[in-house]
């Protein structure tokens, strides 16, 4: 048999890599989840791979959709992990985009309020927060089951069993959550846990805190996707209010940044921001989302970073920002540990914290345990003293508020102070609230009432006025 002519030769095929277009090549977005501040999204532009996903898992990352993924982690370390992340996809050639929100958190130095165990460094602190995480991953995925919870009178106990492990039990919630005693037989673990808390006990794990919670709606939805709902009246009316008092977010804004001896601290919840004088014997306290008639600031004097409280002040969120800024910078104006010191209540210095107003000459009047001051015309607003209340130093109930517009048991904004507060600052506010509410041409109607009408003594019995 004849064999069959050869065909045309193929050319062999050239070992050559094939680069992606430039238009699918994927890139990785991380930006702050809209929803949880400190949570990061990782968004994947071109054609996602499957190696990409598993990079991002590897660094705590989950899927939301096939381009978005999230890291939602209970201990509010994930700007921290996701410049760790970043950094080994960089390494793997991949080009990673860290927005400018999410570097300005990964660059914010923060750190917890009141944490239970101050002799830690940051790191160390990172390092307990992260051990808390994988307990907190490891009864996510079923790979720690735990038997029984109790609480124990401050905090979340448990007893729990590791699939192919050990029992343990464990002390905290959150990130304070930590493995206290070890067993190598569960029935003794179980049977131990059982003596230590007797009734408290209760079967299965303890309910979800709201970090968890709100962890979990992190994990499980894309950020933005939550139906609008329609703006209420009583939105409406807060937003009046805030108009009306300023924007007291860039206030606290402007002053950390003019100020660099205070810094910000960012705690477990979202929900508030620390401004902390580098003495630490003064701090202040901003709630973001605070209702009008609520506190939107608490600021706190100490008698040393681990000292007690010595006095305190908070404003409502419709104080206007021009007397907030007064009182911030009155408590920067100084010798910040002296302030902290406060004034011991006297009759020489409730004469010198309000001298400014007898000078914008404010009506003034004694009903009862209360001195009033009444700002002139038809301004309402004021300023009560509480003489009862003075007597005692550590109770709730304000010695000093200045408040505006209402009336004194129903003000629309209001500033609290406790007993001995710093007869400086109250005098700094006092000057802010006389030019607000100023009318000069009333000064020769009330001269003299004023005067005869005050049972405070005369300005030379009373303290030297303060220099700056």
């Amino acid at each position: 048999m004849t064999p069959a002519p050869p065909g045309p030769l193929r050319p062999e095929p050239r070992n050559e890599a094939r680069l992606p277009h430039p238009e699918t090549a994927p890139r990785i977005r991380l930006d702050l989840y809209q929803e949880r501040s400190s949570a990061v999204t990782a968004t994947i532009t071109g054609a996602p791979t499957r190696t990409i996903h598993a990079l991002l898992a590897i660094h705590g990352f989950e899927p939301l959709d096939e381009q978005t993924m999230v890291m939602a982690r209970i201990d509010r370390e994930e700007p921290h992990y996701a410049e760790q992340a970043a950094l080994a996809l960089r390494a793997e050639n991949l080009p990673v985009d860290i927005t400018p929100g999410l570097r300005d958190e990964i660059d914010t130095e923060w750190t917890w309020a009141n944490y239970p165990m101050p002799w830690c460094s940051r790191e160390e602190i990172r390092e307990v927060s992260n051990d808390a995480q994988k307990i907190y991953a490891d009864i996510r995925h079923g790979r720690l089951i735990i038997h029984a919870h109790a609480h124990d009178g401050w905090t979340t106990v448990a007893v729990g069993t590791y699939l192919h492990g050990p029992s343990i039990h464990l002390h905290g919630e959150n990130h304070l959550r930590t493995e206290s005693m070890r067993y190598d037989d569960p029935v003794e673990a179980i049977t131990e846990f059982d003596r230590l808390y007797g009734d408290a006990v209760r079967p299965g794990p303890a309910p979800a805190t709201s970090t968890e919670l709100e962890a979990e709606r992190a994990r499980t939805s894309l950020p933005g996707a939550a139906d609008a709902q329609p703006t209420p009246a009583t939105t409406r009316l807060v937003d009046a209010h805030a108009a009306e008092a300023g924007n007291h977010e860039a206030l606290l804004n402007d002053f950390l940044e003019s100020h660099g001896e205070w810094e910000k601290w960012r705690t477990w919840s979202d929900e508030t921001t620390h401004a902390v004088h580098e003495s630490l014997v003064m701090r202040a306290e901003f709630i973001h989302e605070a209702n009008p008639d609520d506190a939107q600031w608490r600021i706190a004097a100490y008698e040393s970073p681990v000292g007690e409280r010595l006095w305190h002040v908070t404003a409502t969120a419709t104080v206007p920002v021009a007397i907030v800024r007064a009182l911030l910078e009155s408590l920067d104006s100084a010798d910040t540990v002296e302030i902290a010191a406060g004034s011991v209540v006297s009759e020489a210095n409730v004469w010198e914290a309000t001298r400014p107003l007898f000078d914008a000459d404010w009506d003034h009047s004694v009903d009862g345990r209360f001195i009033r001051w009444q700002a002139p015309g038809d301004h309402s607003a004021g300023v009560q003293f509480d003489a009862f209340a003075a007597n005692f130093r550590q109770s709730d109930l304000p010695v000093w508020t200045f408040w505006g517009e209402g009336n004194a048991d129903a003000p629309e904004w209001a500033l609290h102070f406790s007993t001995h507060a710093a007869v400086s600052v109250l005098q700094d506010v006092a000057v802010e609230a006389a030019g607000r509410y100023a009318e000069p041409l009333a000064s020769a109607r009330r001269q003299s009432s004023l005067r005869t009408a005050s049972p405070i003594p005369a300005p030379h019995a009373a303290a030297p006025a303060r220099t700056r």
